[in-house]
């Protein structure tokens, strides 16, 4: 397997938390309801780091609908990507077979990764 793409983010998540009190019309923007119902604030900001990490490994292209790229959590705590429509397009696009994702949180800082295979 080929690498398509690679995407790094990290987000502040008391910064990010104040961000969703100030704007809360943003929670539906970026968030599909499984994504966010119970997560923390630490939780949330990793998701978010995850999909801006896609985006960037996708090569950021506009019109990337950030609830087409759900992240899941399997029981032993692993993530991964469920993509729609925008997103999975690009995926297409770019001949994308696997996505792998991985999320941390720690000193006020979330912070995930995302590499892209063909």
């Amino acid at each position: 397997m080929a690498v398509v793409g690679v995407g790094i983010d990290v987000v502040d998540i008391e910064r990010f938390a104040a961000t969703l009190v100030r704007t809360p019309a943003l929670r539906t923007r970026l968030f599909a309801t499984s994504e966010e119902h119970g997560r923390t604030d630490a939780s949330l900001a990793a998701r978010f780091a995850a999909k801006e990490a896609l985006a960037k490994a996708l090569g950021a292209p506009t019109g990337l609908v950030w609830t087409d790229a759900i992240v899941h959590t399997a029981e032993d705590g692993s993530p991964s990507f469920e993509l729609h429509d925008t997103v999975l397009r690009r995926a297409q696009e770019l001949g994308v077979e696997h996505v792998h994702v991985s999320m941390s949180h720690d000193a006020g800082i979330s912070s995930a990764v995302v590499v892209l295979e063909r």
